[in-house]
């Protein structure tokens, strides 16, 4: 697989378009998804996507910031493996496959131990070769999950694009005047998300909810005190990735676009911030999670083929 630097098609002439034409145009088949339902150790649950072709060498999928296993970034890549042989195993994180979970705690940038309870479950199907890949939050979650564990992972290889390393920056970033229709559209879903919740949990109050503008102040209502953090700030401290980068023992992908227009100067960071066993690379181009082609595979599957097979 090639591993040359990305050129987009020449009407996706900036990281906004590179961005938005992905994950609102791109048509991808339906894949013959086979659900699972697992148990978390917390009494709730996880939704399972599988993609089996009965081989030795699974793949697992981590999808971005009110994401699901639907996404047509998630379907390009679970095509793109499963072509080559590869099972696939595209998850869904709590809330995220259709219904509320049911405690009180949903996901979050930095709950790896939901991405941990995957990863013990796959190993009990018998699968020799486990590779992890992830966008965005799942990007964040896979390279946390694998600096916190070191060599104690049975994973063998992760690749990760448009990965939020640093998330109050990337927040802050987000929350932009340019960038305020992605803002906007996360915050709209998420709030959504919470009203649903409510729903089946009678304590979690939606007192706080319309006085909520800004992702930030999300995540200093809910996403903190819900999941044991002090405030949003601790949230992100404590979960940001690039803090675990040197940790990591796996030979592991990251990359980022320079044109990314979620990612702040803090998720592209200097070479001795992260570990022999991270490879950094950062295209021109490419948005978030973009990296789109007219036709055939993505740069980005092309991409992660050539990390995990090489």
């Amino acid at each position: 697989m090639s591993i040359a630097g990305y050129a987009p098609p020449p009407f996706l002439f900036n990281g906004h378009l590179e961005t938005i034409y992905p994950a609102l145009l791109r048509q991808v088949p339906a894949l013959p998804y086979q659900r699972e339902r697992i148990l978390t150790p917390d009494d709730d649950f996880l939704d399972l996507d599988w993609v089996k072709t009965g081989r030795e060498q699974l793949v697992i999928i981590s999808h971005g910031l009110e994401g699901n296993s639907h996404r047509p970034y998630v379907q390009g890549m679970a095509h793109a493996f499963a072509q080559q042989g590869f099972d696939v195993l595209a998850w869904n994180y709590r809330g995220c496959s259709g219904m509320p979970n049911r405690q009180i705690r949903f996901y979050h940038s930095g709950a790896t131990d939901d991405l941990h309870t995957v990863i013990t479950h796959a190993v009990s199907h018998g699968y020799p070769n486990i590779y992890l890949i992830g966008f965005s939050l799942g990007g964040n979650l896979t390279l946390k999950y694998l600096g916190e564990k070191g060599k104690d992972t049975p994973v063998n290889k992760a690749v990760v694009f448009s990965v939020p390393l640093h998330l109050q920056s990337s927040c802050e970033k987000i929350s932009e005047p340019s960038n305020f229709l992605y803002a906007h559209r996360f915050l709209r879903s998420l709030k959504k998300k919470i009203k649903e919740k409510a729903g089946v949990r009678a304590d979690l109050s939606l007192d706080p909810l319309p006085a909520i503008k800004t992702l930030l102040e999300f995540d200093d209502q809910y996403t903190a005190p819900l999941h044991g953090f002090a405030n949003a700030h601790d949230y992100y401290e404590k979960s940001s990735s690039l803090y675990f980068l040197g940790q990591i023992a796996v030979p592991s992908l990251i990359v980022n676009a320079a044109n990314d227009p979620f990612l702040s100067t803090a998720c592209y960071p200097a070479r001795n911030q992260w570990s022999q066993a991270v490879t950094f690379e950062k295209p021109v181009r490419g948005g978030h999670v973009g990296f789109a082609r007219w036709s055939g595979l993505y740069w980005s599957e092309e991409r992660a083929l050539g990390f995990i097979t090489g």
